[in-house]
């Protein structure tokens, strides 16, 4: 029988795509369902990530994610993410809390609700200043 906690580190493979999302395999015995909204990237039948224990149902069935579960760890990741590629662009990132998700999407890789999520906590600590065509560190 399986032992996961919510949140725990596992190795995904992914076997076939559902309509629901990806069914996986977790630590190459448990099957898993990674869900559409919980994508940002292609994925391929038999690719192998790593993956995190997002919820364990009653019946036994575990739906998995490929973000760290818990707010602070996917805020952490987030704005490391957006941090990073203000400096590889000059401190300046044509995105603003008005893009598209598609334009998010495509640049950053995470959803705008994300996105909006990190650039206001930047924000409020006093790292970015928000434009309104795009966004850039502050001037120290």
């Amino acid at each position: 029988m399986m032992d996961y906690k919510i949140g725990d580190k596992v190795k995904l493979r992914i076997e076939y795509y559902t309509p629901l999302g990806y069914r996986v395999l977790i630590n190459e015995k448990d099957e898993g369902l990674l869900f559409n909204s919980e994508v940002f990237q292609d994925l391929e039948e038999h690719m192998e990530l790593p993956g995190y224990i997002k919820n364990i149902k009653e019946d036994g069935k575990i739906d998995v994610s490929l973000r760290p579960q818990g707010f602070k760890k996917v805020i952490d990741n987030d704005t490391d993410k957006i941090l990073r590629k203000l400096e590889k662009n000059n401190g300046e990132l044509q995105l603003s809390d008005k893009s598209s998700p598609a334009e998010i999407q495509a640049q950053l890789g995470m959803s705008k609700k994300a996105f909006k999520k990190a650039i206001g906590n930047l924000y409020r600590q006093k790292i970015i200043m928000i434009n309104q065509d795009h966004i850039q560190l502050e001037k120290s």
